[in-house]
């Protein structure tokens, strides 16, 4: 089990969106892999580019109730541990960056996750990584971004296992990630995503302020 210190979760000025606010859906497939979709709430006042941007900065710290923290932390107040950059990919963020992520979701323990994510895929349609678990890429990572009336829709696909693998799938898998530790994911991902139009907008609008 990844052990974690978790920090003590930051005082935000708003209330997270619960599970019931998206579409979700747990699918067992037939070679055994897990499979976790989810189709957010409308993101409201947010664009896909300002989603992309969000990703390739998520590093540094913001202004938050007159204090510099970690924007990753501001993310998820509650779960999210820290993120460092492994590597750029470029002379941006994109495809070919690393992330190394510590989360803990719920704040349960048992669903601590200390892993680096490759990324495959980051533009203004979407960011796709793969996750790396226990040394093996046991996870594909897809997110999807369009723009619709009032903002943007958010859609999430996360596989977990080995194409083909089923006797990997069934007997190695359920220890490592169980279905349960999917479900927490589910609440964790819906949570940090519905953040996003709480604190993001203001983020942008400030940076922007200051280089000008």
């Amino acid at each position: 089990m990844t052990r974690l210190s978790l920090p003590e979760p930051l005082d935000v000025p708003w209330i997270m969106k619960p599970l019931d606010s998206a579409e979700s859906d747990v699918q067992h497939l037939d070679d055994g892999r897990l499979r976790l979709v989810l189709r957010h709430d409308v993101l409201c006042g947010i664009t896909p580019d300002m989603v992309r941007w969000w990703f390739q900065h998520i590093g540094g710290d913001m202004r938050l109730a007159g204090k510099q923290v970690p924007r990753y932390r501001v993310w998820h107040p509650r779960d999210h541990v820290s993120w460092r950059l492994v590597r750029a990919g470029g002379a941006q963020i994109g495809p070919g960056a690393i992330f190394h992520i510590q989360e803990c979701f719920g704040r349960d323990p048992r669903w601590a996750l200390d892993t680096r994510l490759h990324v495959t895929r980051l533009d203004d349609g979407g960011f796709a990584t793969r996750p790396s678990m226990h040394g093996l890429r046991l996870a594909q990572m897809t997110y999807r971004f369009t723009e619709v009336t009032g903002g943007t829709r958010y859609e999430n696909d996360l596989t977990l296992g080995l194409t083909g693998a089923r006797w990997f799938n069934t007997a190695v898998l359920p220890r490592v990630f169980p279905e349960e530790r999917g479900r927490a994911w589910l609440v964790h991902n819906v949570e940090e995503v519905g953040n996003l139009e709480y604190f993001l907008p203001d983020l942008i609008a400030q940076i922007r302020h200051e280089a000008a």
